[in-house]
């Protein structure tokens, strides 16, 4: 049941004059918790007459995480947050907090409460309600969820361009992407590209996204299909949650980064590929017409994307490590083995499938890497290698129907978990 917590006055994107309202979705989690951080140093920039905008955070939502969830809200004077997990600890607070719970409770909170955007950082799918809901209401949303598009491209995209929401993208690779688009000049009538959902120029041969290669780049097939949680767990590059990184090393986050380019791009499958690059600098590489390539380049750190996505169209200084050009010796590139790494292949077959594929195949990765995972708690699970021929084998097996509703990507998803969780073994 919906809480009626505010009312909101005139365009849902504008805030009082000077500032600008935040909701952080997944504010616990590695996103969520840099989210804060880049908020933090705008409105230093702001207190200092460096930066026009003040962000106002206005509501935090999280999973489980209770005691990080009341230090963020008392640190940003958020009176309104959302805790998915209803068995978690109280949260403390001086009593003046509202606090919804629940699985639904992320939802509420969007509903709600006014704001100008949402930043949608919940791992999985779980965030899918909520930000849909967000994407409705003519919100911003600043997208660092990949599963959302993944799972429900059909609905979100036209759902965007009716409310008018923008869809500005958070993984490093996808806003790249956009800035790379966003230099090249359409014509006197069209001027530049804004922000997404659109579609990409003709001009375009190719729009390339690159991978750091993960843990497992340079092993043999058999030894990535026994390798261990723990050493799924150890990424070379990036400081990520337990999902995305076992994710990297099948490289079903590049999977899954393809079809969300798709989407935010207009991108047929011929038009996206994936590269490794070790070194993580490079994050996207746009390919045109006439030979040219334009590349994004940047040090390996979140907070640059994110505070694009917050201050879109403008860039303030910022707080980010910056790349020291005259310290690179050298950038490499190689082909990603689709032998080692199917999961590649799979991403093309879901985006020309259509309907539900995205959400099967999303909802059976989630599955299939949380049996993975389950070894950890000494709990029975399932080998590495295992995980994509799961999802490959959901894709084959589960019908593929048209999506036209929210409710018929839930219904793919949960019968896509259930096929998985029978069939782990």
């Amino acid at each position: 049941m919906g809480v009626s917590i505010g009312e909101s006055s005139g365009d849902p994107k504008q805030g009082p004059t000077g500032e600008r309202r935040l909701i952080v979705l997944g504010s616990t989690g590695s996103i969520g918790r840099q989210t804060l951080d880049v908020v933090a140093h705008l409105n230093a920039l702001h207190a200092r007459g460096q930066w026009p905008t003040h962000t106002r955070v206005v509501g935090l939502a999280a999973g489980r995480n209770a005691g990080l969830l009341a230090q963020q809200a008392e640190a940003f004077g958020v009176t309104h947050t959302a805790l998915a997990d209803e068995a978690a600890a109280p949260m403390s607070g001086d009593g003046a907090r509202k606090i919804l719970r629940g699985p639904s409770s992320a939802l509420e909170l969007v509903r709600a409460v006014p704001c100008d955007m949402v930043v949608a950082a919940m791992v999985g799918s779980a965030g899918l309600p909520a930000t849909l809901a967000a994407v409705e209401l003519g919100r911003d949303v600043a997208l660092a969820n990949k599963e959302t598009l993944v799972a429900a491209g059909a609905l979100v995209v036209p759902a965007a361009q009716r409310s008018g929401s923008r869809l500005l993208p958070v993984d490093s690779e996808h806003s790249a992407l956009w800035q790379c688009l966003r230099s090249l000049c359409l014509d006197a009538r069209a001027g530049t590209l804004g922000a997404p959902p659109f579609e990409a120029p003709a001009s375009v041969s190719r729009a390339v996204i690159t991978a750091s290669g993960g843990p497992f780049r340079a092993w043999s097939k058999d030894r990535i299909a026994a390798a261990t949680p723990d050493e799924a767990l150890r990424h070379p590059t990036w400081n990520m949650g337990d999902k995305i990184s076992v994710d990297s090393a099948s490289m079903m986050n590049k999977a899954l980064e393809i079809i969300e380019a798709h989407w935010l791009f207009g991108l047929d499958p011929d038009r996206i590929s994936a590269l490794v690059h070790p070194q993580s600098i490079v994050h996207a590489i746009v390919e045109l017409a006439d030979g040219s390539c334009i590349a994004q380049l940047g040090a390996p750190d979140m907070r640059t994307p994110i505070q694009y996505a917050l201050t879109f169209p403008h860039r303030p200084p910022g707080c980010s490590r910056k790349l020291d050009l005259a310290a690179l010796r050298g950038l490499e590139f190689e082909p990603i083995d689709l032998d080692r790494f199917p999961a590649i292949d799979l991403a093309y077959d879901a985006i020309r499938a259509g309907g539900t594929a995205g959400a099967i195949l999303n909802a059976a990765n989630e599955a299939a890497v949380e049996v993975f995972l389950a070894a950890r708690r000494g709990n029975p699970s399932i080998r590495f290698g295992r995980i994509s021929e799961l999802v490959s084998e959901a894709l084959a097996t589960i019908q593929i129907r048209p999506m036209a509703t929210l409710a018929d990507c839930l219904d793919a998803d949960a019968e896509s978990r259930q096929w998985v969780r029978r069939h782990a073994v």
